[in-house]
């Protein structure tokens, strides 16, 4: 399939679907790393790659990418079959959700902006809930915002994965001790708000056995989308 055959197709399908691709060839073209058939972004920003096929010559291609950079993390909308160069890490089924609510009201208000100087803060944080990856280099995707008390970093949110008309909204997480006071929900209407004014749609990803996070977004005006596969692989080679 030549080059021109390849975009046109990504082209034909909703943007989402190939969500990696689509923000590395606009909004993120700055963090892309790779060639025309597979992208990624930087290990320490992000570890999600996209590619444009499955032929041969690109998986080859994926292969030197995680051999120089580690694990990368696919979300496709139809099963990947990972060949035997690679290990699969993990995989899991994720709900694309889009919002599509009415104006927003209640966003937080008592928030900080987050920046290079509270990355050791934002590690702990989502070391300690796990919403999904992380790295010290993550907040330059976007805006990241969170709250604090007495100093302490205790629940944040931020944009993650930014294309032409979409920004995707992650790395919600509260502290244990600070749960059920509504903070996330606060921080996400911030966050939808800051989105909507740019003239974008926020979007997220969840696990699909994550069913406690798809209702509370639901109520936050979020509907599902559609079903991806999120498969993280590494290097069988070594």
């Amino acid at each position: 399939m030549s080059d021109v055959t390849v975009h046109e197709a990504i082209d034909s399908v909703h943007p989402l679907d190939n969500v990696t691709w689509n923000a590395l060839t606009s909004k993120h073209r700055a963090f892309a790393e790779g060639d025309g058939r597979v992208l990624r972004y930087p290990a320490a920003v992000a570890p999600f790659t996209a590619i444009t096929d499955t032929l041969p010559s690109t998986f080859d291609a994926l292969h030197a990418l995680v051999q120089r950079h580690g694990v990368s993390a696919l979300t496709t909308r139809e099963a990947l079959a990972v060949p035997g160069q690679f290990t699969v890490v993990r995989h899991a089924k994720l709900a694309q959700m889009v919002w599509q609510g009415e104006a927003v009201t209640g966003a937080a208000t008592d928030y900080v902006r987050l920046g290079e100087r509270d990355v050791r803060d934002m590690m702990s944080l989502t070391t300690a809930t796990q919403p999904g990856p992380f790295g010290v280099r993550t907040f330059e995707l976007g805006n990241y915002y969170g709250i604090r008390s007495h100093g302490r970093l205790i629940a944040m949110a931020g944009e993650r994965m930014r294309l032409d008309g979409f920004t995707e909204i992650s790395a919600v997480c509260v502290d244990p001790e600070f749960r059920g006071k509504g903070l996330a929900n606060g921080l996400m209407k911030l966050l939808i708000a800051t989105i909507r004014e740019r003239g974008e749609v926020p979007f997220l990803h969840v696990l699909t056995s994550n069913q406690g996070a798809i209702a509370l977004y639901r109520t936050l005006g979020f509907v599902e989308r559609a079903e991806l596969h999120l498969t993280v692989i590494g290097d069988a080679t070594r």
